[in-house]
């Protein structure tokens, strides 16, 4: 029932729009510029393509060499995982913050697996994923049953499973020798230029945003986020969604931490540290609303690779570190701002249509 009030109320949206302002009325370039607002994917990565052919115009050897294509690429795969995860929880109005301290635990677990164990190399990724799933489990369960706020709650496991590695790693580092060629090899590995952990890395974006939009549990997530009372009224077992949610987010976490190791092969104790804001901050640019109920995967993903892409681009244009800071914090700024403005120009376009 909520899914067909979100789509009943839809076209009177639009129809209360079209009567507002007819769309032969309005000129090319403003009909234009309206289609780009209402598809923040598309504003996200004009804004992505536009940054990169400044970054080629200024240094050429950016985009046409070789391997500035191939880091171009590579570099972000770690923040797509970790903003892929993080996106499902948001929808549902809550925040995992433990994303970071699950990828260093996990990161650290694969290097000890080569070296203690001599598992294959698909058991290591296995046990990864799954142990980062057992850790957002634990998240989940205490958001449902706890009553607290995420928040609040992975807060406090951002800190235990920081302390958890670092206790067991102390000042030890796994290095690229102690992990086997095969699997430090999948870091620079390319298929048709392309890396290969960046193809897996937008394959679990494609599935996750499959599941989202066509799944009767991704709609949920969505229905949960846009009004959690209305949905536990309609019977939805919202308890059981978030801590999937928070499941799904601790298992890409735990890929992530073996995405990492393989990337960078060197996995000490302060692996993945403050990476977990930079995956808010992916998913907020991205056009996922803070607050739940509204955004895709899809801008999730433009937003990682765009953050990732300042933080080479603005080097190569000369400015200092703490602009490149100052304009990461300033984009999630102006997400959070857009957010609010069309949501309320929704909510007048309602209000009009139902009183005309």
């Amino acid at each position: 029932m909520i899914d067909t009030a979100k789509q009943d109320q839809q076209p009177e949206t639009e129809h209360a729009h079209a009567e507002l302002v007819a769309p032969s009325e309005l000129s090319p370039g403003r009909r234009a510029f309206e289609t780009v607002v209402r598809s923040r994917e598309a504003s996200i990565l004009a804004v992505l393509l536009l940054i990169i052919a400044v970054a080629t115009i200024k240094s050429p050897n950016f985009l046409f060499s070789a391997n500035s294509w191939r880091d171009l690429l590579l570099t972000p795969s770690v923040l797509l995982l970790l903003a892929a995860g993080q996106c499902v929880v948001i929808i549902t109005r809550n925040v995992d913050l433990s994303v970071g301290s699950v990828l260093g635990l996990t990161a650290y677990l694969t290097g000890r697996l080569f070296i203690d164990t001599g598992l294959p190399i698909v058991a290591v990724i296995l046990v990864g994923v799954l142990a980062g799933a057992v850790l957002g489990l634990v998240n989940g369960l205490l958001v449902g049953f706890g009553k607290v706020p995420a928040l609040v709650i992975t807060l406090g496991t951002l800190y235990i499973y920081r302390g958890i590695v670092l206790s067991w790693a102390g000042s030890n580092r796994i290095n690229p020798s102690d992990m086997p060629d095969a699997f430090g090899n999948l870091g620079t590995k390319t298929i048709l230029t392309i890396p290969v952990l960046f193809i897996l890395a937008m394959l679990v974006v494609v599935v996750v945003g499959y599941y989202l939009y066509t799944a009767r549990g991704g709609r949920e997530l969505y229905a949960i986020g846009s009004d959690p009372d209305a949905a536990v009224l309609y019977g939805l077992n919202v308890r059981r969604r978030v801590i999937a949610a928070f499941v799904l987010s601790g298992a890409l976490a735990g890929l992530a931490g073996v995405v990492f190791a393989a990337r960078y092969g060197s996995v000490s104790s302060s692996a993945g540290s403050g990476i977990e804001l930079q995956a808010v901050a992916a998913v907020v640019v991205g056009g996922v609303a803070i607050f739940g109920g509204s955004g895709t995967v899809w801008g999730a993903a433009i937003g990682a690779i765009l953050l990732v892409t300042i933080n080479r681009v603005l080097p190569i244009l000369g400015i200092p570190d703490f602009w490149q800071q100052a304009l990461v914090g300033a984009l999630i700024l102006s997400a959070i701002a857009l957010d609010r403005l069309l949501s309320l120009r929704r909510e007048r376009q309602l209000i009009e249509a139902r009183d005309s």
